[in-house]
């Protein structure tokens, strides 16, 4: 496989319309209606490529428009050349958000889609299919179960994407992907898009890709532009009320992180007993649970999203004010993905991130992959100091102190503190942590 890598400066501003990309009238008609009017910096690069017919690896930060960059070309060129266009993602949530994307465009072509999850009835599914969908999207298992049942046939696809492809790696999904693969006709386009992009995912693009394009909008493991981050080292028996003041001091949506589904379900019963509105997100959850969950965080009847990892990628939701990782990632790639469900299109988020006194491992790693330090945080009365002890009285406040962005290659930056608040970076004593 010849690689060519085309790298492009997230600070370079984008064209000021989505006209002179090689976009058709009709689709620039409908994302007018949709009030897309500035594409991002992976738009302006990956759509006049895919148009061409490109196969092509996309990384590009959480947040960016990646599913416009693929949704967009597929429906022009299925409507130019036919056949079926098949997109795989990692999770339920993720693979309806995407079909929701493409309905808005495919409909005025009188295009139908087919979304093919796991824990959705197979009747219903079925259905759709025999109505000779152009477009599928599907997590891998289920599409198995199809192509096994001889509801799906593959011979017809000629557009394939894998998106977010990294995370179905993570989650133990290569061995569907390489049979899924397997059964796919040679001639056909390939995209591959993720936040990260490790040598697993260059191994499938080498094996089955045609001379892919590499656009990389912003290195591996760069947070979301606009998220501002913080750290609290806090004993894990004083979390939960470092919760209910951080809660009493924020007052927007708040997405937070468990890396397990046990601590997910004891972390909502705290939060509902402190007189706040929470629900739970993780695969534990039966799917119209976590549509009743994700809807609910929509509209407003849920306060707080508590998620494990499973939903990292999988939440597409404007205007989250903060994302709270209760728990580290075991993960420190994740920890991209958590914090990059706030700060979303443009807009400014904050991530909080809670690390006990023996994940100095832990934080490292993260600091190493965003290339920044995270600032510290502490609360007076339930903090610890960067030595594993109390915080001093009067030392340093909580609240809504504002660390900087990470992924740019220097320190954060604190923003917008209160009188008495500082920031410092952090720390772990050599002795304890570093060999």
């Amino acid at each position: 496989m010849t690689n060519k890598q085309i790298v492009v400066d997230s600070s370079t501003p984008a064209p000021a319309t989505f006209f002179g990309m090689g976009i058709a009238p009709k689709i620039l008609d409908i994302l007018e209606k949709m009030k897309f009017k500035v594409p991002t910096p992976i738009q302006v690069k990956a759509i006049p490529l895919a148009l061409e017919g490109k196969d092509i690896v996309g990384i590009a930060q959480t947040g960016t428009g990646k599913t416009h960059s693929f949704a967009i070309p597929m429906v022009q060129r299925l409507v130019q050349k036919k056949g079926v266009g098949l997109v795989l993602a990692p999770t339920r949530e993720l693979a309806i958000q995407i079909d929701e994307a493409f309905q808005e465009i495919a409909r005025a072509f009188g295009m139908r889609t087919a979304c093919l999850i796991g824990g959705a009835p197979m009747p219903p599914q079925v259905q759709a299919l025999r109505r000779d969908p152009q477009i599928v999207i599907a997590t891998p298992g289920r599409l198995i179960d199809h192509m096994s049942q001889w509801n799906f046939l593959p011979d017809s696809v000629n557009m394939l994407v894998l998106d977010e492809a990294d995370r179905m790696l993570d989650m133990g999904f290569a061995p569907q992907i390489d049979k899924i693969l397997k059964f796919l006709p040679r001639e056909r386009q390939t995209m591959l898009f993720s936040a990260t992009m490790p040598k697993e995912i260059m191994s499938i693009a080498a094996k089955h890709m045609k001379l892919p394009l590499s656009v990389e909008i912003a290195p591996s493991g760069t947070t979301a532009e606009k998220v501002t981050q913080e750290l609290f080292i806090v004993k894990k028996e004083a979390k939960t009320q470092l919760l209910k003041k951080l809660l009493s001091q924020y007052h927007g949506t708040v997405l937070l992180f468990s890396r397990t589904k046990h601590n997910a379900k004891k972390i909502v019963r705290s939060i509902r007993d402190m007189g706040y509105s929470a629900s739970e997100i993780h695969s534990n959850r039966s799917l119209a649970q976590r549509r009743d969950a994700l809807e609910g965080f929509k509209s407003g009847k849920y306060r707080v999203l508590v998620a494990t990892d499973i939903a990292s990628r999988g939440i597409d939701v404007t205007g989250i004010e903060l994302v709270l990782n209760y728990d580290l990632p075991e993960d420190a790639e994740n920890y991209v993905h958590r914090i990059g469900r706030t700060a979303r299109a443009g807009h400014k988020g904050h991530a909080i991130s809670f690390a006990t006194p023996d994940q100095g491992n832990d934080v490292r790693d993260i600091e190493k992959l965003i290339k920044a330090t995270l600032p510290l945080s502490r609360h007076p009365e339930l903090t610890l100091d960067k030595f594993g002890e109390p915080a001093a009285p009067n030392s340093h406040r909580s609240g809504r102190q504002h660390g900087g962005h990470g992924g740019h290659g220097g320190h954060g930056q604190s923003h917008g503190r209160s009188s008495g608040q500082t920031k410092k970076p952090f720390k772990y004593p050599k002795p304890k942590f570093y060999r």
